[in-house]
């Protein structure tokens, strides 16, 4: 999941939402993201991961695609060009280093991992950076070591200064401060409501309309549902009603008095035929066996 954030703001970097929705890029990144972390997954898991996903967020029934319909294969077709443009932008370019590792190792040398709240603290942060450029703006040092500091200022707890000690993590001050105010920007920013995936709902959202639209889909996804389980529960009733009658006639009906299909009376044409072949042919063969030369 981290690397395929950072492989999609890498990607933003060099490309415009408005030429390459979201969603299909999404998709792309994921598929590919699991192929260089060596955790493959198939394209039908990621695809109804992204779809319930959605659904989630935007209230709609949380209905699995069957993976035969039209609305897969767009969706497939989505992913496949998301992870060419994708490939294509970055140059294939797509190693994606974390600072996940540093971190920890960062805060066993300060003596930190006994405080909690600073360890939970600053791994929080770097999953939330992964929402903005910053991994794209700087290295893994200085990222680890702005979740530390900010994580430290929040808990009151001094970190060394002599030496400065992120120089010795191989960071710069002014960087490691812009991380840390990178994550109270981001804090204090407010996410949409609705986030656009297609171009269309670009389009809405700048005309302002995305949310009646969605609200309009979420009422007719639901209303579609409620009658479709309303039509296969009176199927089932009829088909329990029409099953118990049909057993009870079937009891008094004999075996012998019930009319052969077709297929079975085939099968004793070809039984009669195959049994008088065999028997000419044993009498043939009686006829030459008593045949003796003198």
């Amino acid at each position: 999941m981290a690397t395929a954030q950072v492989l999609l703001q890498r990607f933003y970097y060099l490309a415009s939402i408005q030429d390459f929705p979201l969603r299909g890029i999404v998709l792309g990144t994921l598929f590919l993201a699991c192929k260089t972390e060596e955790n493959p997954q198939t394209i039908r898991n990621i695809i109804n991961v992204v779809d319930i996903v959605v659904k989630r967020d935007r209230g709609y029934p949380e209905v699995v695609t069957d993976g035969y319909d039209s609305e897969y294969y767009e969706l497939k077709n989505e992913m496949v060009i998301g992870e060419m443009q994708v490939l294509r932008r970055l140059a294939f370019n797509v190693q994606v280093e974390l600072p996940y590792g540093l971190l920890v190792n960062y805060l066993r040398s300060l003596e930190l991992t006994d405080q909690e709240r600073v360890s939970q603290l600053a791994w929080n942060y770097v999953n939330d950076l992964l929402r903005t450029p910053v991994y794209v703006c700087f290295q893994p040092e200085t990222i680890a070591c702005g979740a530390i500091f900010l994580a430290a200022r929040e808990c009151r707890v001094g970190l060394p200064t002599s030496p400065p000690w992120w120089a010795v993590f191989d960071a710069n001050a002014e960087d490691v401060v812009q991380v840390a105010k990178a994550i109270r920007a981001l804090q204090a920013r407010k996410v949409p409501h609705i986030i656009p995936l297609s171009a269309r709902e670009l389009k809405m959202h700048g005309e302002g309309v995305l949310d009646e639209h969605v609200a309009q889909m979420r009422k007719e996804m639901r209303d579609k549902l409620d009658a479709e389980m309303k039509f296969a529960n009176q199927e089932k009733n009829v088909d329990e009603g029409d099953g118990g009658g049909k057993r009870s006639q079937a009891e008094h009906v004999d075996d012998g008095a019930r009319p052969k299909s077709r297929r079975g009376a085939r099968d004793s044409t070809s039984r009669d035929h195959n049994r008088r072949r065999h028997t000419s042919s044993r009498s043939r063969d009686t006829r030459h066996s008593s045949y003796r030369p003198h």
